[in-house]
C-alpha cells in the first residue's frame, strides 16, 4: 500500500468517524430533547388537568347550588300549594253552609233601595210596617232561588281570587 493510498483510506476513516460522531451527537441530542419534550408535555398535562379539575369541580358546586335553590323553590311552592287548596276548601264549606241556611230560611238576602229613584218605580213602602222591625233604609227581600244563583256567582267570584292569589305566589317564587 503505497502513502497515498494510506493517506485516503485515513480521511476516509476520519470522514466516517466523523460522520458517525456528528450521528451520535445527533442522537444524544435527539435523546435529551426527547426527554424534555416529555417532561415538558408532562408539567402541560399535568396543568392541564389541574385546571380541568377546577372547572369541573366549580362546574359541580355551581350546579349543586342551583338544585338546592329549584328543591327550596318546590317545597314553596308545595306549601303554597297545599294553602290554596286549604282556602278553596274553606271557601266552598262557607259557601255550602250559607246556601244550606239559604235553603232553610235560616237567613235572608235582601237589596238596599235608592229612595231617589223614581224610575225603579218600586212599590216598598219607604216607612218601617208593623210586620218588620228593620228601621233602616228601604229593603226588598229576594227571591230564594236568586239568592242562590247570587251565592254561586261569589262562590265562583271567591274561587276566582283564590287562584288568582295563588298564581300570583307562583309568579312571585319563581320569579325570585
Amino acid at each position: 500500500m503505497t502513502p497515498v493510498q494510506k493517506l485516503a483510506g485515513l480521511v476516509v476513516l476520519i470522514l466516517v468517524l466523523m460522520a458517525s460522531a456528528a450521528a451520535g451527537a445527533w442522537q444524544i441530542q435527539d435523546w435529551r430533547l426527547g426527554k424534555q419534550l416529555s417532561e415538558q408535555l408532562s408539567a402541560q398535562n399535568t396543568a392541564h388537568q389541574s385546571q380541568l379539575d377546577a372547572i369541573t369541580n366549580e362546574a359541580w358546586r355551581q350546579q349543586k347550588a342551583e338544585q338546592e335553590k329549584r328543591l327550596a323553590t318546590e317545597q314553596q311552592i308545595a306549601v303554597q300549594d297545599q294553602q290554596h287548596a286549604q282556602e278553596l276548601s274553606d271557601a266552598h264549606r262557607n259557601q255550602a253552609a250559607l246556601r244550606d241556611r239559604l235553603a232553610t230560611a235560616d237567613v235572608r238576602l235582601s237589596v238596599l233601595l235608592d229612595a231617589t229613584d223614581t224610575a225603579s218605580r218600586c212599590d216598598v213602602p219607604t216607612a218601617p210596617g208593623a210586620v218588620g222591625v228593620v228601621h233602616a233604609a228601604r229593603r226588598a227581600q229576594l227571591d230564594p232561588a236568586h239568592a242562590q244563583r247570587i251565592i254561586d256567582i261569589t262562590n265562583a267570584g271567591d274561587q276566582g281570587l283564590i287562584a288568582l292569589r295563588a298564581c300570583q305566589a307562583y309568579v312571585r317564587e319563581v320569579a325570585r
